[in-house]
């Protein structure tokens, strides 16, 4: 590798970005989810809450770090176009079609608690740039729409939509949930936020947590049991990453270094078992080990990578050696296989670095702008962004 992880940094913000936004904005409102491998988008498609809700977080937090009147501007675009999803105060279907408008299809029309986690990640960061009362009603709806009608009352745990489906719960949404809570209380320091984190990492943990093998599954089965045979051992990477990370940052938001302790586990599993140790990636997350450490997809998704930069840039920010080093040369092995030589950005490729999944998915933002702002804030590279007025 040729080009450092300050190079790319201030690559990615300086250049990209912008041209990533031109081409993935839509004239009849929000971002299109994905572009092609020409970087083109599809003109036909529908939008997805979440690429619309997580694109308002990646513009948002933008603004912020900026104070980009054009990132604001943009981000207030995303703020008018999630109106196109609400279909009762806080309950917001899944998908539109291109123009907003509704598509038909019953499906559609199902609200995600996964979906709705980046609904509230996204309006309290846009509240901290842009105050009102109407924001905070939305946020304060979409919260209690999750407790009333995607929340199993005797577990805590969350339901996967409001179909009426019951195909057992998934970790994934507890974990966004628990990050929006996190980033709500960042954004107002108000102590509700802190305590709804608290219940949603121990609900999480409880029912997830695999303390044998010291990582989180991915699935349990409706009456809350591990999936059976493979299913119930396949470990994703990135998800071993993300939580520690997030164990990481409630433990310095609410000044209590004991809750550290649950991040060990899966930093060790993910050390011993999740990257790759040789090769054209060596240093790359795999897609999905097994709890017993086996190698399952030797293949390697762009998100997992951010998750990686993150956990090893804050454990970089703790005094521990060599991580700094595996973060910054992640970024730049980043930059070089999944953005060098393509319009915008492909989603998979193979240990060799050939594509797998050509798609740039805008829903991926928000992964790779959080994990360029854990690197810049523990000092592995410089964006040279131009700060916000204070």
């Amino acid at each position: 590798m040729t080009k450092d992880a300050t190079y790319w940094s201030q690559w990615f913000w300086g250049t990209f970005f912008a041209d990533w936004l031109a081409r993935v904005q839509d004239d009849q409102g929000g971002v299109f989810d994905a572009l092609n491998a020409d970087g083109k988008p599809d003109l036909t498609a529908k939008k997805s809450l979440l690429a619309q809700a997580r694109t308002l977080f990646t513009l948002s937090h933008a603004a912020l770090v900026t104070g980009d009147p054009s990132l604001i501007a943009a981000a207030k675009g995303q703020v008018t176009f999630l109106k196109h999803f609400q279909k009762t105060p806080g309950l917001y279907r899944c998908m539109t079609a291109r123009d907003g408008s509704l598509t038909g299809a019953i499906e559609d029309e199902h609200a995600r608690s996964y979906d709705q986690t980046f609904v509230i990640l996204g309006l309290v960061t846009w509240n901290k740039i842009a105050p009102s009362d109407e924001v905070v009603t939305l946020i304060d709806d979409c919260w209690s729409a999750l407790e009333a009608h995607l929340t199993d009352p005797a577990t805590g745990l969350l339901r996967n939509d409001d179909s009426g489906a019951n195909n057992g719960p998934a970790q994934n949404p507890h974990m966004h949930l628990f990050e929006a809570c996190l980033q709500a209380f960042r954004m107002t320091n108000d102590d509700i936020w802190l305590t709804r984190a608290a219940q949603l990492r121990a609900t999480g943990l409880q029912y997830f947590m695999d303390g044998q093998s010291g990582s989180i599954a991915e699935f349990l089965t409706p009456d809350l049991n591990p999936l059976p045979d493979a299913a119930g051992l396949r470990r994703e990477v990135g998800h071993q990453c993300e939580w520690a990370w997030l164990l990481v940052e409630e433990a310095e938001l609410a000044n209590d270094d004991s809750l550290r302790l649950g991040a060990k586990p899966l930093i060790r599993f993910a050390d011993n078992y999740g990257f790759a140790q040789d090769g054209l990636l060596k240093g790359a997350a795999f897609d999905a080990v097994s709890a017993n450490g086996d190698l399952v997809e030797n293949s390697f998704l762009m998100w997992p990578q951010t998750e990686a930069i993150k956990i090893l840039a804050t454990r970089h920010r703790a005094g521990e050696p060599e991580v700094g080093a595996r973060a910054q040369r992640l970024l730049c092995l980043m930059f070089e296989g999944w953005f060098a030589k393509h319009p915008v950005f492909i989603n998979q490729i193979d240990a060799d670095g050939n594509t797998l999944w050509d798609e740039g998915l805008t829903r991926l933002m928000y992964h790779i702008v959080i994990a360029l702002s854990e690197g810049t804030r523990a000092g592995l590279w410089s964006d040279d962004v131009p700060k916000a007025k204070t």
